[in-house]
């Protein structure tokens, strides 16, 4: 097997086991231990799930409990995180994804309180958490469905004070150089330190950037290196770190997605930054994607419909 063929395989092994939108293993524990709606004969089953979650505009009275994958499920019990704290400020509030489970809502505030002790950081920018109940959204994510995923803007929070009016057109900053093989100049030292705190908290899964951003973490740490196994190279993730929480204790319904494989993972996202700079040449004989199909409530599991009423 020439080099080439090894990093090919070696991405494509690092892109299953970071997918955010779940892994087979994950999908096959989620069918075994989950019935799905469509078992049921729920008399909405048939419906694209995310216009009905879309629509739902607050949380169930039930009490806490994430069910089915990252990908394909719903939650009930959520708790709103505040659009303003003492060190973060929620963004676009308008599509109304400040919502998640409450140990996620508990991390988003403990990191945000860690950034606030960072040199040029009051706190954090929140993006999207989840929706109201979960489930598929509108628009921008295949996962956040199951309220244990969290996007952090990389843009400095500088000003907590911002109005309703500015979080709905201010951007993040990107700090990717080179198709995201390299950070660039608006990477600071802050970043690896909030980073380092989001991966080190025991109930983080994984965390989400692109390939440079790893490599460089990978470079400048000292010390214990275990928190950069959590630290996964995928695409795109140079505006915002994605943030993913595992299942928590009792959550019965709830199906983790496969642990990263051992190790820091920085040969991974090196071969990750190579194909960047040297990416292979297409296959003519590779298949066509296949278009995605539309959730259906049918398609999730059997407890959704509860949590939609």
């Amino acid at each position: 097997m020439n080099l080439r063929n090894f990093t090919i395989i070696t991405i494509l092994a690092g892109m299953v086991s970071a997918c955010s939108d779940g892994t087979p293993q994950s999908q096959q524990q989620a069918s075994a231990i989950l019935p799905t709606i469509g078992s049921s004969g729920h008399s909405q089953a048939s419906k694209p799930a995310k216009q009905l979650f879309g629509a739902e505009k607050a949380g169930s009275s039930a009490a806490p409990a994430p069910f089915g994958t990252y990908a394909k499920g719903c939650l009930a019990g959520s708790a709103r995180l505040a659009e303003t704290g003492s060190t973060w400020q929620a963004m676009r509030l308008s599509r109304n994804r400040n919502w998640a489970h409450p140990e996620t809502v508990d991390y988003v505030r403990d990191l945000s309180a860690q950034a606030a002790t960072q040199p040029g950081w009051n706190g954090l920018y929140v993006g999207d958490l989840s929706q109201p109940r979960g489930g598929p959204m509108l628009s921008g994510h295949a996962s956040h469905q199951i309220g244990l995923d969290a996007d952090i803007w990389l843009r400095p929070a500088t000003d907590l004070n911002l109005s309703v009016a500015t979080r709905e057109s201010i951007s993040s900053i990107s700090m990717r150089r080179n198709a995201g093989a390299f950070v660039n100049d608006n990477w600071t030292p802050a970043h690896h330190e909030i980073l380092k705190a989001a991966a080190s908290d025991p109930r983080v899964a994984r965390i989400f950037i692109f390939p440079g951003a790893k490599v460089q973490m990978c470079k400048d740490a000292k010390g214990d290196r275990s928190w950069l196994r959590k630290i996964r190279p995928w695409y795109g993730h140079h505006y915002h770190f994605h943030v993913r929480l595992a299942c928590p204790k009792n959550a019965k319904g709830c199906v983790d997605q496969t642990p990263p494989p051992a190790g820091d993972g920085c040969a991974d996202a090196q071969a990750w930054v190579n194909n960047i700079l040297n990416p292979p040449p297409p296959n003519p004989n590779a298949p066509k994607p296949r278009p995605k199909r539309e959730i259906l409530l049918a398609d999730l599991p059997a407890q959704c419909a509860a949590v939609l009423q």
